[in-house]
């Protein structure tokens, strides 16, 4: 059976990864950052779940990586993310770290230390990216300049492997049924809260059109279990694409956004985002 080593393995995508893969026949090595997750996969999915101890921030935890793996690992899929939001003036900066640092530092870091099994069996790698990775909205630059670095990696990575022949995917999810989503009025309170008062009476419109629009994002938002069955295709295609976008709509968003002027999408992500000019 092949393996494969699962990052952010404990819920939402990963989660559902874990269980549509075990369901395919794959042996899976399942990153958590807590022995709880770990033990919470085995009693839910059973013994064929492997849990690895594994913060991709963590640098004692990849460099024990390759001796907790399998001789033999056919697939990488880069999960594990985190989101960051607000506007970027009143971004605290140990925050836009972590999150390039999760995003981006630690997929590179679990991807370094698995290649030399991956180049063994001209194994894949796949990173769950998003279309935050290719189109832009106000409230969320972190999340998208690190989405955007990691789709650059991607890239960089697919034709430098190529020699080995090991296939370097993007899985592009739009809004997905996690906990990003269904604790997103929590979250943008939490990075309100954080902001300055200044900056929260400056930026009191941004603020109040992404709180108006997360319900609507929440409806919109669709099963993890689609992107699990992405991932699965873009592991057994036989040739691989360079972008998986999940979903009819987004594809369609995407293709309607890559369209469009720069000029005019950023209109139409302004209007939708219920930001106008402010008297000076």
């Amino acid at each position: 059976m092949p393996s494969v080593l699962v990052t952010g393995a404990s819920r939402g995508i990963g989660h559902a990864t874990v269980k549509r893969l075990l369901g395919a026949g794959w042996d899976v090595i399942a990153g958590v950052r807590r022995e709880s997750d770990g033990q919470s996969l085995v009693d839910q999915l059973g013994e064929r779940v492997r849990p690895v101890l594994l913060d991709i921030t963590n640098d004692a935890h990849v460099d024990a990586l390759p001796a907790q793996l399998p001789a033999s690992l056919d697939a990488l899929v880069n999960n594990a993310g985190v989101v960051v939001g607000g506007p970027v003036e009143a971004l605290a900066l140990d925050e836009l770290r972590r999150s390039l640092e999760v995003n981006v530092v630690g997929q590179v870091a679990v991807t370094q230390a698995v290649l030399p099994r991956l180049r063994a069996t001209r194994g894949r790698v796949v990173f769950v990216s998003s279309l935050s990775g290719r189109i832009v909205t106000p409230m969320t630059g972190a999340y998208n300049a690190s989405k955007f670095a990691l789709e650059a990696v991607a890239d960089a990575l697919r034709m430098e492997l190529w020699p080995w022949r090991i296939g370097v995917s993007l899985v592009e999810p739009a809004q997905t049924d996690t906990d990003m989503w269904r604790k997103a009025d929590d979250q943008l309170e939490e990075s309100v809260a954080t902001v300055s008062d200044e900056h929260r009476a400056l930026y009191a419109q941004h603020i109040d059109g992404f709180r108006k629009a997360i319900p609507k994002s929440q409806r919109m938002a669709a099963s993890p279990d689609g992107v699990a069955d992405t991932i699965l295709r873009a592991l057994t295609d036989r040739r691989p694409r360079p972008r998986y976008i999940v979903g009819a709509a987004p594809r369609a968003q995407y293709r309607i956004a890559s369209l469009l002027p720069t000029g005019a999408l950023d209109s139409a992500m302004r209007r939708q985002s219920g930001i106008t000019r402010r008297e000076l």
